[in-house]
Parts: C-alpha cells; sequence; structure tokens
C-alpha cells in the first residue's frame, strides 16, 4: 500500500491506471476505520481493480458547536488497517490543499440537504458535497462505495453525481451492526458504558416500527409516535427527529403503500447518533 498526502501525485496515479484500462473503487472516509469501512474497502475490492481509501476530517461538513477539534483520529491505526485489506492507495490530503488560501465555491443540493440532517446540521450537506466532488475530482474512481447508515447523505451524493455528470457509480453497501443491533460509527468511541447500553433503544426503536408496518398499520404518525414513546422510555436518550419517509425524495409520507425508510437521530448524553431502516415491505 501507498500513501499519498498531495493532490497532483493521487490525480497522476489515477490517471495512470485508467489509462492502462483498470477500474477505481474509492472509499471516502474520515478515519477512526471500524468495521463499517472495511465492508466497503472488500466490497471495493471484489469489483475493481485498484482500491484508494481517502482519510480526510471535513472542517467544511461540522457546525461551529460540533466536534470537528474531538473527531477521532488515528492515522497510524487506519493505515495499519488499510493495509490489512489490501488497499492499493491511502489518500490523506490536507485541509489546506483541499481548501487552499482564497477558496469560494460551494455545492448545494435542495432540497434533499434541507431536511432531516440538515435541518439540525446547516451548511453541513454543502461541505458534504463540495469535499465529495473535489475527491471525485482528483481521485477519478469508476465506482465509489458508502454506507448506507448514512442514508440522507447517499441520496445526496447521487444526485450530486446525477446532476453534476461525475462518470461514478454510486454503490451503497449495507449498515454493518454490533451484535445487539447498534450501527458501526466512528462516534460510538464518545459513549461511556452506561451510554453504550442506552444506544441500543435506537436500534429497537426502529425494530418496532419495522414490525408495526410489517403488520399492517399504514399510519405513519402512528407509527412514527410508537417509536418515539420507546426511545423517551431511555432517560439517556434525546431525540433530534423521527422520521418516515420516502426512499428518494425524503418526503415525510402520511400513507405507508411502498417502499420507505425510517429515520432518526438520537442524542445519547452528548454524543450523537444517526441510524435508518430501509424497508421494501
Amino acid at each position: 500500500m501507498k500513501i499519498i498526502k498531495s493532490i497532483r501525485q493521487m490525480q497522476s496515479w489515477a490517471e495512470q491506471r485508467r489509462g492502462r484500462g483498470k477500474t477505481i473503487g474509492f472509499v471516502p472516509t474520515m478515519g477512526a476505520l471500524h468495521e463499517g469501512h472495511h465492508s466497503l474497502m472488500r466490497a471495493a475490492r471484489r469489483r475493481c481493480d485498484a482500491v484508494v481509501v481517502s482519510i480526510f476530517v471535513n472542517p467544511a461538513q461540522f457546525g461551529p458547536n460540533e466536534d470537528y477539534a474531538r473527531y477521532p483520529r488515528d492515522a497510524k491505526g487506519d493505515a495499519a488497517l488499510c493495509r490489512l485489506e489490501k488497499v492499493d492507495i491511502l489518500f490523506m490530503p490536507t485541509a489546506e490543499a483541499i481548501y487552499p488560501e482564497g477558496h469560494q465555491t460551494t455545492i448545494s443540493v435542495k432540497p434533499l440537504g434541507d431536511g432531516l440532517e440538515g435541518a439540525f446540521r446547516p451548511n453541513h450537506f454543502s461541505g458534504v458535497a463540495a469535499v465529495v466532488a473535489k475527491l471525485f475530482q482528483i481521485v477519478k474512481p469508476q465506482m465509489a462505495f458508502f454506507g448506507q447508515k448514512d442514508y440522507q447523505q447517499t441520496v445526496v451524493i447521487r444526485r450530486l453525481v446525477q446532476d453534476l455528470h461525475f462518470p461514478v457509480k454510486i454503490i451503497v453497501c449495507p449498515t454493518v451492526r454490533e451484535k445487539d443491533g447498534l450501527a458501526m460509527s466512528s462516534r460510538n468511541r464518545y459513549l461511556s458504558s452506561e451510554g453504550r447500553r442506552a444506544a441500543r433503544v435506537l436500534f429497537k426503536a426502529m425494530q418496532l416500527g419495522r414490525d408495526q408496518i410489517r403488520e399492517g398499520k399504514r399510519n405513519a404518525a402512528a407509527v412514527r409516535n410508537e417509536m418515539t414513546r420507546w426511545i423517551r422510555q431511555e432517560p439517556l436518550a434525546k431525540i433530534d427527529y423521527v422520521a418516515i419517509t420516502h426512499p428518494e425524495t425524503l418526503e415525510e409520507v402520511l400513507h405507508i403503500k411502498g417502499p420507505v425508510v425510517l429515520l432518526l437521530a438520537v442524542r445519547i448524553g452528548k454524543t450523537r447518533l444517526i441510524d435508518n431502516l430501509l424497508l421494501k415491505h
């Protein structure tokens, strides 16, 4: 595995591989790698000739009161894990390289980025869209791999790729979970032992919603209320949102009559967790 920090060097490597007819699979991350990231790397390896993983904690997608400064970082450990997965290139650019002095360009994906996470984290998806567009231009992948855990992000990125005509196929891989159902996330490291126990309530609430829909309940508000009631039984949990939406438009549904996605954001103490379940009942 080779570690590249220079944008020009990364572009040169990508152009050479593509010139030889090689398929590049790309896994963009913010580091603090876990089994969810590993599953993306393995998916990329199965489908592509070469695998590039980027590690970049993107300042543009963090709000002023969020955890950019304390976001978990472990460059040495992450590099070792990428070697185990036989990654070809680990791309680790600096913030100064990605956002040089005088940088002014922004990308807005509306209305997909306005609700849910966007309502609680203004400008979050503008930051996501900008950095993903930059990384696609630098790495030049034919395929890019994302986890379903960040469901709204995958919808936004698919729209970005379609609207800006990026020649990149977006592959969304299933959420990887702990044995008790908690979605794997770099932010799980913030949880205390008590918070870790409390965090199980997220998956339990979604299971409750899933089961009610499978049993025939079609009033979305009623299902949402039951999920909300379940979460509120946990003293450490504070709800940001519980939503039932159309899988592609992310618009709230009133009557459940086709595929829907259950999405929620819950704070366990000071740790904010998101999760979702896609139902194709």
